[in-house]
C-alpha cells in the first residue's frame, strides 16, 4: 500500500512543483506575489476559493464527525455553503473596490492607519494560524495511511512543501494548485459517492434505512442532536461559520486577485456553485463509512475520525489488499494530502501578507520599501510562519480538524467582522472604538477557546465549546459602545470618501 500511495503522491507533487516553478518565473512585483497580478478570471477564482473550503475539514473532518455522531456534522457543509451569501451581499464588491491587497487597507483608510494597522494585522495573523493548524493536523493523520510514517513526519512534509510553494510562487502558484486540486477533489468525491451508493442501490432512502437499522448506529445517526445535544452549541457554531467566512483573511485576499468588482461577484457565485456540488455529497461519505466500515474500526485507525473517507474509498473499490481498493484509496488520500498543502499555502500567504505588507511595509517602513524588498520580506515571513505552524501542529495532533476549523471562524467573526462591516457601513465608527473592539474581541475569543470544553474538558471555565454566540455580539457591541464614547473627526470625514470608493473602485490602487 505504501509503495502504491507513494507513486500516486509523488506524481501529484511533481505536477504541483512544476506549476510552482512556472509561477515563480512570473512573480516580478509585489502585486504578482500578493494577488497573482490581479489577472485571475472570476470562475477560476471561485474554484480556488471553493478549494479552500473543500479542504481537510470538509473532506475528512466532516465525514469523521458524521461517521461518529450522525448528521449533526452536516452543519459545517450547510453553513459554509450559505456563508457565501453573506460574502456576496456584504463584502465581495466593496472589498474589491476599496483595498489593494488585503482588507486591512480598507479599515486603515477609514481609521488612523498608524494605530489600526498593527492591531488588525495581528488579529489576521492569529486567525490564519488558527485555521492553518487543523490542516496540518490532518496531514499528520493522512501520512500514516499514505506512507505508513508518523504524524510528525507528515506534518513536517506538508510544512516543508508549503514553505516552498509560498516562498517561490506566491498567490499565483497557490491559485493554480488550489484550482487543479478542487477539480481532482470533485472528480474523486463524486466517484467515491457513486461507488458508495452502489452498495445501497443508489437510493438515499436505503442508505438511511441501513443506518437506522444498524445495531452499532441506530436512528439517532440520522436525527438532530446526535453530536450537539446543547442547542446553544449548535446555534453558536452555525453563527461562527456563517459570518466568519466574510472575515477570513485568506478568503478576502482572493477578492483582490480579480480585475474588477464584477469578477469579484462572479467569484462568490462560482464559489457557491462548486461548494454546493461538493457539500451535497459529504453526508454520503460519513454515513457510508459508518455503515460499511463502522465507527469502532474508524476510531481504531484514527481517534479524530479523519481517516473515515480514505477507509471508505478502499472498501467500496474492492477492499483491503485488492489492487483497485488500494489504488483508489491512494488516489483519495493523495488528493486529500494535496488539498492540505494547497489550503495551508493560501493561509500562509495571507498570514505573511499581514506581516510583510500590512505591518512591515505600511507601519515599520511607512510605505518606503521597493517592490523587490517587499517580496523578499514576504518570503522570509512565509518561512517563519511555516516553522511556527509546524511546531504548534505537533502539539495538537489528536483533535478533529473540522472542530478546530470552526474555532478559527469564531475568532474571525468576533474580531475582524465588526471592524470591516462598521468601517464600510457606519459613519459613527472611531479609531478608538475599533481598537477597543479588536482588543476585547481577541482577548475574549482566546479566553473562550483556551478555557472552553474543547481544551479543558470537564474543568472548563467557559461553558460553550463554540463561543461565537457570545463573542460575536460582544465584538460588535464593544466596538459600537466605545465608538459612541469617543470622537474621531477624521474617520467621520473619510466615511463619505470610503463609500464612494467602495462603490466605484476609484483610488483603490
Amino acid at each position: 500500500m505504501e509503495y502504491l500511495s507513494a507513486i500516486v503522491f509523488l506524481v501529484l507533487i511533481a505536477g504541483t512543483l512544476i506549476i510552482t516553478a512556472h509561477a515563480a518565473r512570473r512573480v516580478k512585483t509585489d502585486k504578482d506575489f500578493y494577488a497573482a497580478g490581479g489577472s485571475v478570471p472570476g470562475w477560476q477564482n471561485g474554484l480556488a476559493i471553493a478549494g479552500e473550503f473543500m479542504a481537510s475539514a470538509a473532506f475528512l473532518g466532516i465525514s469523521g464527525l458524521i461517521a461518529f455522531h450522525g448528521l449533526d456534522g452536516e452543519i459545517f457543509s450547510i453553513c459554509w455553503f450559505a456563508s457565501f451569501f453573506v460574502v456576496l451581499i456584504l463584502v465581495a464588491e466593496v472589498i474589491r473596490n476599496s483595498g489593494k491587497y488585503t482588507f486591512i487597507d480598507i479599515v486603515s483608510y477609514r481609521l488612523d492607519p498608524a494605530k489600526i494597522r498593527p492591531a488588525v494585522a495581528l488579529t489576521a495573523f492569529i486567525v490564519c494560524l488558527a485555521y492553518l493548524i487543523p490542516q496540518m493536523v490532518a496531514a499528520g493523520a493522512l501520512s500514516r495511511i499514505l506512507f505508513g510514517i508518523s504524524d510528525t513526519a507528515g506534518i513536517l512534509i506538508v510544512g516543508g512543501l508549503m514553505i516552498v510553494y509560498v516562498s517561490l510562487g506566491g498567490m499565483m502558484a497557490a491559485t493554480w494548485i488550489q484550482s487543479i486540486k478542487a477539480v481532482f477533489l470533485l472528480v474523486g468525491g463524486y466517484l467515491l459517492a457513486g461507488l458508495t451508493m452502489s452498495h445501497f442501490d443508489f437510493s438515499v432512502v436505503q442508505l438511511f434505512d441501513a443506518v437506522a437499522n444498524s445495531p452499532e448506529l441506530g436512528p439517532q445517526w440520522i436525527q438532530q442532536g446526535g453530536w450537539m445535544t446543547n442547542p446553544l452549541e449548535r446555534y453558536s457554531l452555525g453563527l461562527s461559520l456563517l459570518f466568519g467566512t466574510a472575515a477570513m483573511p485568506h478568503v478576502l485576499m482572493r477578492l483582490f486577485t480579480v480585475k474588477s468588482k464584477k469578477q469579484a461577484q462572479k467569484s462568490a457565485l462560482w464559489t457557491m456553485v462548486f461548494m454546493g456540488m461538493f457539500h451535497m455529497i459529504t453526508f454520503i461519505f460519513g454515513l457510508g463509512a459508518a455503515v460499511l466500515i463502522g465507527p469502532a474500526a474508524i476510531k481504531a485507525m484514527d481517534a479524530g475520525g479523519n481517516l473515515a473517507t480514505p477507509m471508505l474509498a478502499r472498501y467500496v473499490a474492492g477492499g483491503a489488499g485488492t489492487f483497485t481498493g488500494e489504488l483508489f484509496m491512494a488516489f483519495i488520500v493523495s488528493v486529500a494530502f494535496i488539498t492540505v498543502i494547497a489550503t495551508v499555502s493560501g493561509l500562509c500567504i495571507a498570514a505573511s501578507t499581514s506581516f510583510s505588507y500590512d505591518f512591515w511595509f505600511k507601519v515599520v517602513k511607512k510605505g518606503s520599501q521597493d517592490s523587490g524588498s517587499q517580496v523578499k520580506t514576504a518570503r522570509l515571513a512565509a518561512i517563519g510562519i511555516g516553522i511556527v505552524s509546524i511546531l504548534v501542529s505537533l502539539l495538537l495532533k489528536d483533535v478533529n480538524v473540522a472542530y478546530l476549523s470552526g474555532l478559527a471562524f469564531s475568532i474571525a467573526a468576533t474580531v475582524n467582522l465588526p471592524t470591516i462591516i462598521l468601517a464600510l457601513y457606519w459613519r459613527g465608527l472611531t479609531t478608538q472604538g475599533a481598537l477597543t473592539g479588536i482588543l476585547t474581541g481577541t482577548a475574549l475569543s482566546l479566553f473562550a477557546v483556551l478555557t472552553g470544553p474543547s481544551f479543558m474538558k470537564e474543568a472548563a471555565i467557559f461553558p460553550l465549546a463554540n463561543p461565537g454566540l457570545i463573542t460575536i455580539p460582544v465584538g460588535f457591541l464593544t466596538t459600537v459602545l466605545a465608538s459612541k464614547l469617543t470622537s474621531d473627526k477624521e474617520s467621520d470625514a473619510r466615511y463619505e470618501e470610503l463609500s464612494v470608493r467602495a462603490h466605484s473602485g476609484l483610488g483603490a490602487e
